[in-house]
């Protein structure tokens, strides 16, 4: 018998790496959420089986999570393995050290805003992109990764979903590995070394595909490609070719596939690095992630 969640009975979910490294934040948004809804349910989960154990309980009640990026991007991705997400409308209070995702999607900043969203929001469905390999990005993935203190590579080599990428790579590394990283790089002035993308070999010749027409072929070398869920079903995609003398004016075009191959190339998605791979096709899915995000 299905269940359908009720808007004031909310099952919250925070991720460990929030109450590591703001705990102040954390209890806040408990607080503003307790006070508002009828009945919480306050989970801590400690591994990935234990978060997927308390998401697959939820039964009546909403989920909540509190978190950064890469544990909005986990619960995306296990609601999207077994075929949930439709069905299902999450809200998020952005806690961590990786938020520009979330921010990006229009979850406001700070706890108590974030928190009051939650509680008088209203739902909207948002574009993603899915890989041949099921993994989901939220946001934008280009190629190669770009470098960025704000977001952390995977050194599994796992894409945004947690699904191994072609260049394989352990699945369900237990949390504690991105908790020690985390309490280093807050106990330092100094980036971790995995705080980074890898840099950038220099350009690449790669094939960018759009609804199975060439929007750049293997002869013409490119410095960047840039995919963005869009509007109405389709994706946005920027080519920038490599610039000889005067800037090189970029390509762009919407579609509903895109497919990048080539050489092994590596792409940052939402808040990891993934690959290497020598070919991956996305597709949008439309209004495929439910939303809760203050009223317009």
């Amino acid at each position: 018998m299905a269940t359908f969640a009720t808007p004031d009975q909310l099952l919250v979910i925070i991720d460990p790496v929030a109450r590591s490294t703001d705990g102040e934040s954390v209890r806040i948004a408990k607080d503003v959420l307790g006070a508002g809804a009828a009945s919480t349910k306050v989970c801590l989960p400690e591994s990935p089986e234990e978060f997927a154990r308390m998401l697959q309980r939820r039964g009546s009640r909403r989920p909540v999570l509190i978190g950064d990026d890469r544990a909005l991007v986990r619960t995306v991705a296990l609601l999207h393995r077994r075929r949930e997400l439709a069905g299902c409308v999450l809200s998020v209070v952005p806690v961590g050290p990786v938020l520009g995702v979330a921010h990006a999607l229009g979850v406001p900043t700070g706890a108590v805003a974030a928190a009051r969203a939650v509680l008088d929001g209203t739902e909207r469905r948002l574009d993603v992109l899915v890989d041949d390999s099921d993994g989901v990005v939220l946001g934008a993935l280009r190629i190669p990764p770009l470098p960025a203190e704000s977001s952390a590579a995977d050194p599994s080599g796992a894409g945004s979903s947690g699904a191994p990428s072609s260049g394989g790579g352990p699945h369900g590394r237990p949390w504690l590995h991105s908790l020690v990283r985390t309490l280093a790089h807050s106990r330092t002035a100094r980036p971790s070394r995995l705080a980074a993308a890898p840099p950038s070999p220099g350009p690449a010749r790669l094939r960018v595909e759009v609804d199975g027409e060439t929007l750049v072929d293997l002869d013409q070398p490119v410095e960047a490609v840039s995919v963005t869920p869009g509007a109405s079903g389709t994706a946005e995609v920027v080519v920038r070719p490599l610039s000889l003398g005067a800037d090189a004016a970029p390509i762009e075009a919407r579609g509903r596939t895109v497919t990048v191959s080539g050489a092994d190339f590596r792409y940052r998605a939402d808040a990891s690095v993934a690959g290497p791979v020598r070919r991956r096709t996305w597709t949008v899915r439309e209004g495929a992630l439910g939303l809760m995000l203050p009223e317009r």
